[in-house]
């Protein structure tokens, strides 16, 4: 066993208990323990119970995310300050400058990788749980906590033809022209759900200010970047782990646009389309209580009212004004 095998051990055993938890629940309420989609909702629910609990992560990943857009005019100032600068005491000061402006705002620039850091060895622990069932079920054999005979199941099941251990590459035994369409079409879903996830947080949660800093562009880079990269890997994708990472990323989208659609990011074309929304339902807007937003309106009415009485009156205007007046 080698150094990677040895990491990732413990989480191949936490995959294939919660497989079985899953299998067991769906064979007792009737479900057939052979059939494909038995399996598929046993990874569905292998990845729900994953993001479940990594919701705490999420919600820091948010917090830290708005920090890092909060501070952009601060950054560029300092960027501004040391721009040229190339010696050992200007980057570290910089360095250290940098770092006092994260733990002000609260946010690190590690956190938005969170999430998927945590996932990363479920999500090759399952890699290798799928990898190995058709040997282990040639040798009898079980897969940690799942026993030699659901390993049979697991490899016997398949979902339209296709085996879920499967890939575009490899496509096992079972018939290969399903697991090629099935493969190319998850890889697709994988890669589009990664795609829309990212959008919709640059294109509707993000400020103007933050919209015109560097890491505006940089994120613009990776919104295309990062559903390349999980294409061109996804080929060797078991059609069991497309699954898992399709689902998540589906639930990253739904739970990206709840936060966005009613705690949106403050100056975001989020937060003014919730404003709108709460207009018509009578609200103040966010972060603004009734008494102080009529108190502004009345001052924005006064204001207004007085800037058309004080309005500039031309020479010509006045004269015909005052002829009309002596008139």
């Amino acid at each position: 066993m080698n150094f990677f095998d040895l990491i990732l051990l413990p989480f191949k055993w936490i995959v294939s208990a919660v497989l079985w938890v899953f299998h067991e629940l769906f064979t007792l309420i009737g479900a057939d323990p052979t059939s494909g989609l038995t399996w598929v909702l046993c990874i569905v629910g292998l990845t729900l119970v994953m993001r479940t609990l990594t919701i705490p992560l999420f919600l820091k990943q948010i917090k830290s995310m708005r920090g890092m857009q909060e501070l952009q005019p601060e950054m560029a100032k300092l960027q501004a300050k040391y721009k040229g600068k190339k010696d050992q005491l200007s980057r570290q000061a910089m360095a250290e400058e940098q770092m006092a402006l994260y733990k002000k705002h609260g946010s690190n620039p590690f956190a938005a990788c969170l999430p998927v850091i945590v996932q990363m060895p479920i999500f090759f622990a399952l890699f290798q749980v799928l990898r190995s069932v058709p040997q282990a079920a040639a040798n009898n054999e079980a897969i940690h906590l799942l026993t030699p005979e659901m390993v049979h199941q697991f490899n016997e099941s398949t979902i339209f033809g296709a085996p879920l251990f499967s890939t575009l590459m490899q496509p096992g035994d079972g018939n290969h022209t399903a697991t090629v369409i099935l493969a190319i079409v998850m890889i697709v879903a994988m890669s589009a759900t990664q795609f829309i996830t990212q959008k919709q947080l640059t294109a509707r949660n993000m400020s103007d200010t933050a919209k015109a800093s560097p890491m505006y562009r940089q994120q613009q880079m990776m919104l295309y970047l990062f559903p390349i990269i999980f294409a061109v890997g996804g080929i060797n994708f078991p059609l069991g782990v497309l699954v898992y990472w399709t689902v998540s990323n589906l639930w990253s989208m739904g739970q990206q646009w709840w936060v966005i659609r009613n705690n949106p990011t403050k100056g975001s074309q989020a937060e003014r389309e919730l404003n709108e929304r709460r207009a018509a339902k009578g609200l103040p807007p966010v972060g603004m209580t009734k008494k102080e937003h009529e108190e502004k309106v009345e001052e924005q009415r006064v204001r207004a009212a007085a800037g058309q009485r004080n309005q500039p009156v031309s020479k010509k205007r006045q004269k015909q004004q005052t002829k009309k007046n002596n008139g």
